[in-house]
């Protein structure tokens, strides 16, 4: 009993677990000021030599956000191009108000030798031996202005192509009389079509829409848009293709089927040019009042100058002057 009364810790330097050599040794090999760190003391009074150390982060600190010191790829390639894009633009104008700068230097310059020279006709172009001379003077890049030469070429060549297509009606009914010889109306017919659509188609509504532009006349444009829209309606009549009327229309094109096929496919490729000659005309009857309505044109206008060309003209100035005279001589006549 007297083993397990005794004290096994009683000797310091026997049972010490700190005098082991391991401890002993590790505690040598320590850094410096290691061995004087206690961690159950405050910072403040920690012993002599030992680092200070930072406090860590309260709990109210806010969390550090990284600053790139570029911007990503993804914005600074539409930063990039979209100046690049503004000045491609503004090139493009600059180069589209020059090149329209040049063409009304141009114009300028034409007209100027024209005036000194004189405008001579040149439409339509005869030979010089002909016997009759040309009746009108056309010249779209001089007379019209840049921002409606496009449309009126466009009606000039519609024009043409309307001339073609009662062309082809003559020949297309020629064809049709030769297949049946109770069709020689239509083929008379045909022909003074095309030698009265022709020409007055030219004169009547051509013509008005190239002085109209040419000029701002007011007055012309309402001239234009009064023939223009009956000869839509004489391409519906034409499309249509009543027999006995001379137009090789869907109805004549169907009852010449029934004598003679090719005759037939003939006029049904004359009808479809009529359709489109009324499809192109309807389109450019609305783009043309829509460039109307943007030239400052009014009905008040084509008045003002409706009374101004009668009263310029040298005819109705005479034939005026004429009946004052008259009324005057009567006035001053003694009554019998």
């Amino acid at each position: 009993m007297s083993d397990f009364d005794s004290n096994p810790f009683a000797d310091p330097e026997l049972n010490s677990p700190f005098q082991d050599p391991s401890v002993t040794q590790a505690r040598q090999t320590a850094p410096a000021g290691l061995e004087e760190y206690n961690p159950f003391t405050d910072a403040k009074s920690a012993a002599a030599g030992m680092a200070p150390r930072t406090p860590g982060p309260s709990v109210g600190t806010q969390p550090a956000i990284m600053k790139p010191t570029e911007e990503p790829p993804a914005y600074t390639q539409p930063q990039t191009q979209e100046p690049s894009r503004a000045a491609a633009e503004l090139l493009r104008r600059q180069e589209e108000l020059e090149r329209k700068a040049a063409e009304l230097d141009r114009r300028e310059r034409e007209m100027q030798s024209l005036s000194a020279s004189g405008r001579k006709n040149n439409w339509p172009p005869l030979p010089e031996k002909f016997p009759m001379g040309p009746c009108f003077y056309h010249d779209i890049t001089v007379d019209i202005p840049v921002e409606f030469q496009k449309t009126v070429k466009f009606m000039y060549y519609l024009w043409m192509f309307h001339s073609g297509t009662l062309l082809a009606n003559m020949i297309g009914c020629l064809a049709w009389f030769c297949v049946d010889a109770s069709h020689g109306v239509d083929f008379g017919l045909s022909i003074l079509w095309f030698l009265l659509f022709t020409p007055c188609s030219f004169v009547c509504w051509y013509r008005p829409l190239y002085g109209a532009f040419r000029s701002d006349s007011s007055f012309r444009f309402f001239i234009f848009f009064f023939v223009y829209i009956c000869q839509f309606g004489i391409y519906v009549i034409q499309c249509i293709g009543i027999s006995g009327w001379g137009a090789s229309g869907w109805i004549s094109a169907l009852i010449a089927l029934n004598k003679s096929i090719p005759v037939g496919i003939m006029m049904i490729l004359i009808a479809a040019l009529f359709t489109s000659l009324a499809v192109l005309s309807l389109i450019m009857f609305k783009k043309v009042h829509g460039m109307y309505r943007t030239t400052g044109a009014s009905f008040e206008k084509a008045q003002q100058e409706f009374a101004t060309g009668v009263m310029s003209n040298k005819t109705v100035q005479t034939a005026a002057a004429n009946a004052a005279t008259r009324a005057a001589q009567e006035s001053f006549k003694e009554p019998n």
